[in-house]
């Protein structure tokens, strides 16, 4: 999630633990140990792929936060023993923990255990959504305000928690919204990430991945019995072959479970995460090779420019979110006229 909502998580936490002995304290420390794992940011692990893979991997590990925790409990205990060192690793530790585990619920993907396994990515909830943080911002600034507010921040938690659980619920609605319609269109087991669009939960993006193609649905809880529209995007096998031996290509196909299209630039193979962003936005394309007389060779990834939004984009998304557009496509984050289609 987003800085400001693992702070005001970490906040929280802090306050409803130790609000009553440390005061206003309680929250410095919980925003500040809420931000802790994201540090990871600053590390240059020597490539573009490298980056963005080790990003939410060690610093957001069980096996690494748990140890640390401890750490931290007697440091702050040795600095202010009035609160016990139980309760400070219980803060400690609760705030540390809740900071991988929320991350787990994007799309991006959390190495929660690493070194071991996959990261996971639940992808039920947008990197940035106001309905799940303000619950928080609201407790905090009950607490700044008159001290410790401890109801104020456990209603915060609990309303917060609560709004995760639906978009669990939202999820396996829409899912089983979109997997008849997938097969009647002949798509009976592909990949499949159903993820909610920016900022909310109300309306939803389906993408389904097959070797040639991938498939994009984007449907609502306002959008009532229309028929869903499947809008279509070639992909290019050839290409993902001719790199499938180089190990930044395997570490990204790792990392995002397949989810790439492949394509070439001039004399340059770039690899794309779909699951972010919308065609034709996403945020995260890499070159990965480059065509040349002897065949195509690896090169250090770099990452290409980000796209530019459209700033009438949020305009399209909230008209196709309170369903008073009935299609939206992705290609170019448009409406389409009436009686045409993407």
């Amino acid at each position: 999630m987003d800085s400001i909502t693992q702070v005001a998580l970490g906040a929280s936490i802090a306050g409803a633990v130790a609000g009553k002995t440390l005061g206003r304290t309680a929250l410095v420390v919980g925003a500040m140990l809420g931000t802790l794992p994201d540090l990871d940011v600053v590390i240059d692990y020597g490539s573009a792929v490298s980056n963005f893979t080790q990003h939410r991997g060690f610093s957001h590990s069980v096996f690494v936060l748990a140890p640390l925790a401890v750490l931290l409990a007697w440091l702050l205990w040795r600095w202010r023993p009035e609160q016990s060192f139980q309760r400070w690793l219980t803060l400690t530790g609760l705030v540390l923990i809740t900071h991988p585990l929320l991350d787990c619920f994007t799309t991006y993907g959390t190495q929660l255990f690493w070194p071991l396994g996959p990261p996971v990515a639940l992808s039920s909830i947008f990197i940035i959504d106001p309905l799940y943080t303000l619950p928080l911002l609201v407790g905090c600034l009950a607490f700044l305000i008159r001290p410790p507010a401890r109801s104020a921040v456990v209603a915060g938690l609990v309303l917060s928690s609560l709004y995760l659980g639906w978009t669990l619920t939202a999820q396996q609605v829409i899912t089983e919204r979109i997997r008849p319609a997938l097969a009647r269109a002949g798509l009976h087991d592909p990949t499949l990430l159903i993820q909610p669009m920016p900022f909310n939960t109300v309306l939803w993006r389906a993408t389904a991945l097959t070797e040639r193609q991938h498939v994009e649905i984007v449907t609502g809880f306002f959008d009532g019995d229309a028929p869903l529209k499947l809008q279509y995007f070639a992909r290019e096998p050839e290409l993902a072959r001719a790199v499938a031996d180089f190990p930044e290509a395997q570490r990204l196909e790792w990392f995002t479970r397949g989810l790439l299209d492949y394509n070439r630039d001039g004399d340059r193979i770039t690899a794309t995460d779909i699951r972010l962003g919308i065609p034709g936005a996403h945020p995260f394309t890499f070159v990965l090779a480059r065509q040349g007389a002897d065949g195509v060779q690896p090169v250090r990834s770099v990452r290409t420019p980000r796209p530019e939004l459209d700033p009438k984009a949020l305009g399209i998304l909230w008209a196709r979110l309170t369903g008073e557009t009935p299609v939206l496509c992705l290609a170019d984050l448009a409406t389409p006229a009436p009686e045409q289609t993407c």
